[in-house]
């Protein structure tokens, strides 16, 4: 007998059936996948080719021979597709059953009372750590939330008039500092070299207004601004 099935048949499991499921499942198991149990149905009637539970650390596997052993049908279930698990016992074998996320029930009777529970327990582990692996990952999530709030900083926006033609407010002038004749023109000097004199007084009233928008947007001083309106206020 193969060395590979002896471990599979404590609890008196078919000896070929468990030959059969284990020869399949070599090339359907995942990377990291191990067989924990399986469990193999016994019907009173001879049953050549019995339905059997395959346990693994990944998943549940139902194994049901068809076409006279020829092939196998396969369905599996992920533990974190499976909401609980079930047994009960009978007469003659008992049932076991689990119940998924979506609702639905899977069931296989006239599994061996022993094999029912071996099953039973063996899912009931699986759930419980994946359970305990959910929750340790909400509790890191948490705490993680909670230190990066702490980093965070509040800022303040502060609503400013907005420019839409820098045409429409700056002067048409020289900057306010240029160096002339080894001294420094002051915005006085600057206003009357502009001509104010010949301008409207609607004219000043909207260059008063566009140097109130400099200084309401920050591109002039507060006391830059009181010299060219004093300046253009004496036009007035």
């Amino acid at each position: 007998m193969k060395e590979q099935i002896k471990k599979f048949l404590n609890e008196e499991q078919d000896p070929k059936a468990i030959e059969k499921v284990t020869s399949k499942l070599n090339d359907l198991l995942m990377k990291n996948e191990e067989i924990g149990y399986i469990a193999v149905q016994k019907k009173p009637a001879l049953t050549v080719f019995p339905d059997s539970i395959v346990m693994t650390n990944k998943r549940i596997i139902i194994c049901q021979p068809k076409n006279l052993g020829l092939s196998m049908d396969f369905i599996d279930y992920t533990w974190d597709q499976i909401e609980g698990a079930f047994v009960k016992e009978n007469i003659l074998g008992s049932e076991f059953s689990f119940s998924t996320k979506t609702d639905m029930t899977v069931s296989i009777d006239y599994i061996p009372k022993i094999q029912a529970r071996k099953i039973y327990t063996y899912a009931k582990e699986q759930l419980d750590i994946l359970k305990n692996v959910g929750g340790s990952n909400a509790t890191v999530m948490e705490d993680f939330s909670v230190d990066s709030t702490e980093e965070f900083e509040i800022i303040e926006v502060v609503e400013t008039e907005e420019v839409t033609s820098f045409t429409e407010i700056m002067p048409i002038t020289p900057p306010p500092y240029t160096i002339k004749n080894d001294a420094l023109d002051t915005p006085s000097d600057i206003l009357k070299e502009n001509g104010l004199a010949v301008l409207s007084q609607d004219e000043l009233f909207e260059k008063l207004q566009n140097y109130k928008k400099l200084l309401d947007n920050g591109l002039i001083l507060q006391g830059e601004y009181d010299i060219y309106k004093k300046e253009i206020l004496s036009f007035m």
